[in-house]
């Protein structure tokens, strides 16, 4: 079932009964549209969209660990040796094997617009259904192109070239569909379509927590805004930033003054982010993947996609890189920009942020804030990898949010897509990038999320040498304050699989790459003769399987 014909049939055979909780109303037997066409119905399939976006998977996770960190110079690979997951070994080095490792990225792409089917099949529905038989219709559509948005937006930004593909399309349609029937600010701009429609139909607050409201949908608005502004569209498909659209980065500003209007703001410590139970869907979280265990499946349902990050045998992938722990450190209570790499971390001397011990598990310190130490023995291959683990995503082992699925481990954790202090970032970033912005505005925004982790000690207090200050007037001009936001959105979302988006975002991936490959090689010699390729590497090839489907109607990345 490798084609795009399956998209508006998919649910009479392949329908997955397990839901977001919170959203937990199942749907049964053999669907179509003819015993769809009541309100309950229709309800239960906007579910069915909610739970595709969770359905995760161990070796593709929708948290984009692999994309995100392993891709970038924050992470390692981690796992047994190069071979144990070889394709993020290839991802890891931008090995040009890359392009011949397609069955994990294959079936990436398939589920993913299996998620996006999720969503217009709600749609069609709801085409056909009046607001006197549903009130809430439009709602229930605005929450089903939020979705949509959110899928197309992963692949957009993983893949670049992607087909868009909504629920007036036909199977025939979409079987002969092309990925560059929109240039790239035309596809980015179909993306956002889908959040405005979003933004303008949606409450700003929701009866039932996990569904999408107005407030969501102005952040990831902003969001798009911010990835499309930065131009890309070269007549040779290549990747290389052309301009910064002025006009982009004031939509960010506008949705990003939106949202700090609502009842959304910074958690009081960090720390809350990450953790499972009462501090999920706290004042921080805008929108998250909702999972949950003990709702009568067999192991509940767990965030699969971060299974394979614990420090367990078999696990222990996605490890800190020695690059992402330095970059922590401070003097004064500033980052150390230009020196951070020059000698790495030591605890009795070097002063550091409070966000490194939130982020990086390190050996003989509480593991994840219990009194349970985390030890050198738990890395599988140290000499290659090093002893640090991650921590965000993970939980305290012996939580009842920690759960063994036959070799794996998982944990009912939701995931968060966007939080506050990525509105706050990124409307700094704006700030500094548009014409005439407010650079005082930005700084306050960069030291509001610096003043937060300032004070988020309470559950790390086995640390010692923490120094994290704000930033001053002085020197603080359009250069400066651009390093400073670059600086703080690796710090503030180390490990969380964004940063390798950023590069890419800013068109620095190649410089800083190839930088951390050169100083990583002596220490790590399977970086020795890694090389980033500019216009190139900065996205995943489109899998030949899927070319092959199309009939040739899809054109491969430039550089492949």
């Amino acid at each position: 079932m490798k084609t795009y014909q399956i998209f508006f049939i998919l649910l009479l055979s392949l329908h997955l009964t397990s839901c977001d909780d919170y959203l937990d109303v199942p749907s049964y037997g053999t669907l179509t549209e003819d015993n769809l066409a009541g309100a309950k119905q229709i309800e239960n399939e906007v579910i069915s969209a909610y739970a595709a976006i969770g359905n995760d998977e161990i070796n593709r996770p929708l948290s984009l660990w692999n994309y995100g960190n392993v891709r970038s110079d924050d992470a390692y690979k981690g796992g047994n040796d190069q071979n144990d997951g070889d394709f993020l070994h290839f991802l890891e080095i931008s090995s040009p094997s890359i392009g011949n490792e397609t069955w994990y990225t294959d079936v990436f792409w398939y589920r993913n617009y299996v998620a996006i089917s999720r969503a217009n099949f709600a749609l069609s529905l709801l085409n056909q259904i009046s607001e006197e038989e549903m009130p809430n219709k439009n709602v229930r559509m605005a929450e089903m192109r939020f979705l949509r948005g959110h899928m197309h937006f992963i692949q957009k930004i993983i893949f670049k070239m992607v087909p868009y593909i909504d629920e007036t399309m036909s199977p025939e349609d979409i079987s002969t569909l092309s990925n560059v029937k929109y240039t790239n600010d035309e596809l980015w701009q179909k993306i956002a379509d889908d959040f405005e429609f979003a933004y303008n139909n949606l409450p700003e607050e929701q009866d039932e927590v996990g569904r999408a409201n107005k407030y969501a949908a102005a952040a990831y608005l902003a969001k798009v805004y911010l990835y499309k502004a930065y131009r890309q569209d070269n007549e040779d498909g290549s990747h290389a930033i052309t301009s910064i659209n002025q006009a982009d980065l004031q939509k960010v500003l506008d949705y990003t003054a939106y949202v700090m209007t609502s009842p959304y703001k910074l958690e009081n410590d960090f720390a809350y982010n990450f953790l499972p139970g009462v501090h999920e869907n706290g004042p921080e979280a805008l929108f998250s993947v909702q999972y949950s265990q003990a709702d009568g499946t067999t192991y509940g349902r767990l965030n699969m996609g971060n299974a394979l990050t614990t420090p367990t045998p078999g696990g222990d992938f996605n490890k800190p890189s020695q690059n992402l722990v330095n970059a922590f450190k401070t003097v004064n209570g500033v980052p150390m920009f230009d020196t951070f790499n020059d000698a790495d971390y030591s605890e009795s001397t070097d002063q550091v942020d409070p966000r490194l011990f939130h982020t990086v598990a390190i050996p003989g310190k509480p593991y994840k804030y219990t009194d349970v130490n985390y030890e050198q023995n738990q890395s599988r291959n140290p000499n290659m990898y090093g002893y640090y683990s991650s921590l965000k995503e993970n939980v305290d082992p012996a939580s009842e949010y920690y759960v063994k699925t036959g070799s794996w481990y998982a944990n009912s954790k939701n995931n968060i897509i966007i939080r506050y202090a990525d509105v706050l970032l990124m409307r700094a970033e704006a700030l500094i990038e548009i014409d005439g912005g407010d650079l005082n505005e930005a700084r306050d925004l960069i030291n509001q999320v610096r003043n937060r982790a300032k004070v988020s000690i309470n559950l790390i207090s086995f640390a010692g040498n923490l120094e994290i200050n704000t930033y001053g007037a002085a020197g603080w001009d359009k250069a400066y304050a651009r390093k400073a936001l670059r600086w703080e959105r690796r710090l503030e979302f180390a490990m969380e699989g964004s940063r390798f988006f950023d590069l890419v975002r800013w068109g620095i991936a190649d410089s800083v790459m190839n930088a951390y490959y050169l100083g990583e090689a002596t220490d790590h010699t399977y970086y020795q003769g890694a090389e980033f390729e500019k216009n190139k590497n900065e996205y995943v090839p489109i899998p030949i399987q899927q070319i092959n489907f199309s009939k040739g109607s899809y054109v491969q990345n430039y550089g492949f």
